[in-house]
């Protein structure tokens, strides 16, 4: 796996994003810290409320920079977002208010949402390879598992001699140093915008990667998939700190432990799937990783219901890593269903659009995850989650079809020679022939007269 990062691009890119990375996750366990110094027990409602704010930030400004982006450099726009970013957390330190606290969560998570679909959009154009996109994938997983693992385990060392305040500087570095690494990187062009006549308006390029996933059945299972990883987070993020302080009675210190244990899972997995990859589809692996995470939170309403007992601890520990293991089934092999679904130079509408509907998706369950454990209790916040979470997945496994080829022979007779879809096109006759995912495929039928 390590291979890739042979490439100096991808090596600094990459780097950036675990450095950016391990400074967002001080952030998190420093954010619920903050928030129980404000709230006390109603902490989880705090976090919620943050959170949500933070994915309306994300499902509403995500698209709009994908519709823009080929119209500044992606260097530029990954820049200007972590001296953004870097700004803000600067600022954390001193908020005693909790509407301070949303009000810098909406500048910080609408910087990362401009920054995050575009660094995504550019690592296919840097390793074009399937196999190094898929080494890529993992790799990009266990740099967000460090936000969950390594983060807070650094928090805890942190936290024995300093209070959590400081642990907002180390966001700042991250963002910063992050932001150098990618000036030092040397960034492939981007392939040539679409013709104006395939467009349309702004709204029309904002909402191209939303009809995209509409219009395609694995990608309409994936928003599904979304759905029930979104439970499952917001449920570890949310309601940890509640868990640990409140239910269990245990420490500060403890309270990083936990999400780390939901990190180790993820990182687990994620280290292996390139190999089952090369073996197993995407379909089973996303699918299967779905269904567990409805065991889990079966798992979890024993823990929450039991009234006592030692074994509560290791039990949290171990349902929070499975939740992690099943939410990287889903999660790592996510790069490569966009990928096949759209040409290079429809990519990043394409994963803007996964940024902000999987992000719609937590609009939905942080709120709930908060204000249900807060009003109703951690056992109804379970149920709640959990039956969401179940359903999502079901209805995944019916919408996937079994059979998802994943290329589809075709042939466009009414595209230019030179049109950036037909990069890896011979002559065929009068067209021209090539093969992608049959989900982009259905795009170019429609858009350009292709027969198969």
């Amino acid at each position: 796996m390590l291979s890739v990062l042979r490439n100096r691009t991808y090596r600094h890119l990459f780097t950036a994003q675990v450095i950016a990375l391990v400074g967002t996750g001080l952030a998190t366990v420093a954010l619920g810290l903050l928030a129980y110094d404000i709230a006390g027990p109603r902490a989880g409602s705090v976090l919620g409320t943050a959170l949500a704010i933070k994915m309306v930030a994300y499902v509403a400004i995500a698209p709009a920079i994908g519709a823009v982006a080929h119209r500044v450099p992606r260097r530029v726009l990954m820049v200007g977002s972590d001296l953004t970013r870097a700004a803000v957390a600067l600022m954390l330190p001193f908020v005693d208010q909790v509407w301070q606290v949303y009000v810098l969560i909406f500048a910080l998570q609408a910087a990362s949402a401009a920054f995050t679909p575009t660094f995504q959009a550019v690592i296919p154009d840097v390793l074009p390879e399937e196999r190094d996109y898929t080494q890529a994938l993992s790799m990009s997983r266990l740099a967000y598992d460090l936000e969950s693992l390594f983060s807070p385990a650094l928090a805890a060392a942190l936290l024995s001699f300093m209070t959590y305040n400081w642990l907002f500087l180390g966001t700042v570095g991250g963002f910063l140093a992050s932001g150098a690494l990618v000036v030092s990187a040397v960034l492939p062009k981007p392939a040539p915008a679409a013709p104006p006549e395939r467009t349309g308006g702004i709204y029309a390029k904002a909402s191209a990667g939303s009809r995209l996933f509409f219009r395609v059945p694995r990608l309409r299972a994936l928003l599904c998939l979304n759905l029930a990883v979104a439970a499952a987070s917001a449920m570890v993020t949310v309601n940890t700190v509640v868990y640990v302080r409140d239910h269990l009675g245990r420490s500060t210190g403890d309270v990083a432990f936990a999400l780390g244990a939901y990190g180790a899972g993820s990182m687990l997995v994620a280290l292996v799937l390139p190999r089952v990859l090369d073996r197993v589809a995407d379909r089973t692996v996303m699918l299967r990783g779905g269904l567990l995470l409805t065991l889990v939170f079966a798992a979890v309403g024993v823990i929450t219901s039991a009234s006592g007992g030692s074994w509560r601890w290791p039990a949290l520990l171990g349902a929070w890593a499975a939740f992690g293991a099943a939410c990287s089934m889903v999660l790592t092999p996510t790069g490569r269903l966009l990928r096949r679904s759209a040409p290079s130079e429809e990519r990043t509408p394409a994963f803007a659009a996964q940024f902000s509907l999987s992000h719609a998706a937590w609009l939905l369950t942080y709120p709930l995850a908060g204000w249900v454990g807060a009003s109703a209790g951690l056992l109804a916040a379970v149920v709640a989650l959990g039956a969401i979470g179940l359903v999502a997945a079901v209805s995944a496994v019916w919408l996937w079809p079994a059979r998802d080829a994943a290329d589809t022979p075709h042939v466009h007779t009414a595209l230019e020679p030179g049109h950036p879809h037909l990069q890896d096109a011979v002559r065929h006759g009068e067209g021209w022939r090539h093969s992608h995912s049959p989900t982009s495929d259905e795009l170019h039928l429609a858009c350009a007269g292709a027969t198969r």
